[in-house]
């Protein structure tokens, strides 16, 4: 199979799919950003990166970082996670606190924000610094040095981060917050602030793909822990939209509102979509549309 081809005819087909959704204006830095740019890029397990479109251009990561965050936490901490977050899809919004509230003070899953926050509190708990902690590891991952944070971007979610405080508080007067909660904010909105490339965050995720080995061949994870995150991912990684996207693309996935998805395909690789018109949940339109064209005409789903 001829995968750049492949690829190039995905970035041809899905890109114009991007007029259906509309760009995060939420977050006014994000708004900002031209809704037709349009990347994908595959990393292979035998080390190639292959890519089409704007796979070179950094975006702002988002909720995908909450994928490399949960296995950083996994690492170090193991099954005491569970007893402050669970592993069930949500249903609603990412930002529902109607559901934290019902659920006193403990998130449905670690990829909606609330379940976020836990990552980052406990990640700062036992690392002393998350935001660096992640960022150290998708430098290492992806080869990129440069990877940091958009100091517009990050600013602009601060400023506009109401809800997420709201979430943040509720659960420390709930006590499940161990550190205060403007450090967890602050690691929280800087971390949604990391930018890199599809190329750059296929390369970070392939430890997924190869069962928790990390680039140099260390461990990072045992076999069943990167099997429960990418069942997580596949489960609750897009959204209160992951069984629509457990349908048509049958991967396990995580998506952020900056207009990635990262998907794994295990013993495979690792894709990344880039297009940031999103559809009602927050999934990338054009991205969405990608990959689920990649799994019908290659035939490489999980199922």
């Amino acid at each position: 199979m001829d995968l750049q081809a492949l690829l190039d005819d995905l970035a041809t087909e899905s890109a114009p799919f991007a007029a259906q959704g509309k760009v995060a204006d939420y977050i006014p830095a994000l708004a900002a950003v031209d809704p037709e740019r349009f990347g994908i890029a595959l990393a292979t397990m035998d080390g190639r990166v292959l890519g089409s479109g704007d796979w070179r251009v950094p975006f702002s990561v988002q909720s995908v970082s909450k994928a490399f965050a949960l296995a950083l936490v996994l690492a170090r901490d193991g099954e005491a996670l569970w007893r402050r977050v669970g592993r069930e899809p949500s249903g609603n919004p990412f930002n529902s606190l109607v559901q934290l509230e019902y659920e006193k003070g403990i998130p449905r899953n670690p990829f909606i924000n609330a379940g976020a926050l836990i990552l980052i509190d406990r990640l700062l708990s036992l690392a002393g610094d998350s935001l660096g902690t992640l960022r150290t590891f998708l430098r290492e991952e992806s080869g990129n040095h440069g990877v940091d944070v958009d100091v517009e971007v990050a600013a602009s979610e601060a400023a506009h981060g109401h809800r997420n405080a709201a979430l943040a508080h509720f659960m420390a007067s709930c006590g499940n917050l161990e550190n205060p909660v403007e450090t967890v904010l602050d690691h929280y909105v800087r971390q949604c602030a990391l930018t890199m490339s599809c190329g750059d965050l296929a390369k970070a995720g392939l430890f997924l793909a190869n069962h928790g080995l990390r680039a140099d061949g260390s461990r990072l994870l045992t076999r069943s822990e990167a099997k429960r995150i990418n069942s997580i991912m596949l489960t609750c990684g897009t959204y209160d939209a992951a069984g629509d996207f457990a349908y048509r693309v049958g991967l396990p996935g995580k998506s952020g509102v900056g207009g990635g998805i990262l998907a794994v395909l295990p013993e495979r690789g690792v894709l990344c979509v880039w297009s940031p018109a999103l559809d009602a949940h927050g999934n990338s339109v054009a991205g969405v549309e990608a990959l689920d064209r990649f799994t019908t005409r290659t035939g490489w789903s999980v199922f």
